[in-house]
């Protein structure tokens, strides 16, 4: 175990250490199976690439100033998070669970959190009122768990007021979420077996600015032409569904991913937000997409003449 010390500038912080306070303990890859004691005054824990299969409240008891935890890549279940461990440690600002064998979302959690990470475990569950109190989480990271569509809902969701970014993608969802916040900006929900999009579904997330689907069984039937038509979009990937036409591209758009599906054609007249003709020369108006990708699906070359005029600012097209 190695303790550091950093002189005017910690690794994960901006706050001035005193030579005589260490603020890091380095554990990671040592083949622990258990936590050592962690001395106080301790803000960065790294424990990650060890065999530790329990989360001790006692390991942790001094430990009350921790900022930082790294547990990723170790064999934590879910009853190895021992109660109070983490409800303790009124700091905790980022806690970081990847590659272990959780069952659950851990509870209870410190109202200190910022950002949850917790992708490749097996948790099939969301305990109801978990991040109740959580209103400091912005970063929530279930990536490639075993979530189905009646463990995410406004229930198990609720107390998520500022989150930004929620990775949903790689679990068994066969339908679009419910019970998202309105803050929600980045939502990933790729990898999961989505077929449709409720009509409005993204007006209750009137923030949302980079959308990925990709890797689902969305068709066009199952998605309403407008359905991203959201001032807020600047992102949106679909790559890898089952597409086969080009949904309404809202004007602010900056990105589109279409490509690996089943899309025959392209029409300026079918896709541009605005009429053309009523386009002005200067830019402010035109619609904003900068990048298109249409490559994998039975669309020729040339690309229409209309799309060009519509779409005057891209950048790159790949077909």
């Amino acid at each position: 175990m190695r303790n550091y010390w950093h002189k005017s500038k910690p690794a994960l912080g901006s706050v001035a250490v005193p030579p005589n306070s260490p603020r890091a303990v380095y554990c990671d890859n040592k083949g622990l199976k258990s936590i050592p004691k962690i001395p106080p005054h301790t803000w960065y824990l790294y424990l990650q690439n060890n065999l530790i299969e329990v989360l001790s409240a006692d390991a942790l008891r001094n430990a009350t100033q921790l900022r930082w935890l790294n547990l990723n890549r170790n064999k934590v279940t879910s009853e190895g998070v021992e109660e109070g461990v983490l409800s303790t440690q009124p700091n905790l600002a980022h806690l970081y669970m990847d590659d272990n064998l959780l069952s659950s979302v851990p509870s209870a959690l410190p109202a200190s959190l910022e950002s949850l990470r917790l992708s490749r475990n097996r948790i099939s569950k969301i305990p109801p009122g978990v991040f109740i109190g959580l209103d400091k989480l912005n970063l929530l990271d279930l990536q490639a768990n075993k979530l189905m569509d009646d463990a995410v809902t406004e229930v198990s969701l609720k107390g998520l007021n500022n989150l930004v970014q929620i990775n949903l993608a790689k679990n068994q969802l066969s339908s679009m979420p419910i019970g998202l916040p309105p803050s929600t900006t980045q939502l990933f929900l790729d990898g999961n077996n989505i077929e449709k999009i409720p009509a409005g579904y993204f007006k209750g997330l009137p923030k949302v600015a980079f959308l990925r689907l990709n890797y689902n069984k969305l068709g066009s039937s199952g998605v309403p032409r407008d359905v991203f038509n959201v001032s807020s979009i600047l992102d949106l990937q679909l790559s890898h569904n089952q597409l086969t036409e080009v949904p309404l591209i809202p004007a602010g758009l900056e990105h589109l991913h279409l490509d690996h599906n089943n899309i025959k054609s392209v029409s300026g007249a079918n896709i541009c937000p605005v009429a053309v003709e009523t386009l002005e020369d200067s830019n402010e108006s035109v619609p904003r997409l900068r990048y298109l990708r249409l490559d994998g699906n039975d669309i020729k070359p040339p690309i229409p003449r209309d799309v060009i005029l519509c779409f005057r600012l891209l950048t790159s097209i790949v077909i």
